[in-house]
């Protein structure tokens, strides 16, 4: 298993942690991706802290290029498939009142029951999907 990292997954899952509890105590807000992208480019509200975030997303891995030089990551080829894909999961947010790392990672630290029911769907499907195509 070439790709088990668990002291950097670890560590990751830490950050991520510490991040949304940040978010959350100093501004009040929720760390969901799609709630703030979704607001940020349609809406007029805290614009500021929004595109912050989504810049530090961005921001992040490339940054970590400068000083990792045997960093690296992959972008999807774009495809029909892909395409319909994302498609898909941001039609999915929108039903779902949110996605994935605004249920998971935030609603369960939040004890959301909302947020536990979507993310058991999430994960069931998820293994589901992999299943079926691997």
């Amino acid at each position: 298993m070439e790709n088990f990292t668990p002291v950097s997954a670890l560590i990751g899952g830490a950050l991520i942690g510490l991040g949304t509890l940040l978010l959350l105590v100093g501004l009040g807000r929720i760390a969901g991706i799609s709630g703030i992208t979704s607001t940020l480019l349609f809406q007029k509200e805290d614009k500021l802290w929004r595109l912050a975030f989504v810049l530090g997303l961005v921001a992040g891995p490339l940054l970590t290029t400068l000083f990792y030089k045997d960093f690296s990551y992959s972008t999807p080829e774009l495809s029909p498939f892909t395409l319909a894909a994302g498609l898909l999961v941001g039609l999915g947010t929108a039903w779902g009142s949110g996605c994935t790392s605004g249920h998971g990672v935030c609603g369960i630290g939040r004890f959301s029951p909302r947020s536990l029911a979507a993310t058991l769907v999430f994960m069931l499907f998820g293994v589901l999907a992999a299943s079926l195509l691997f």
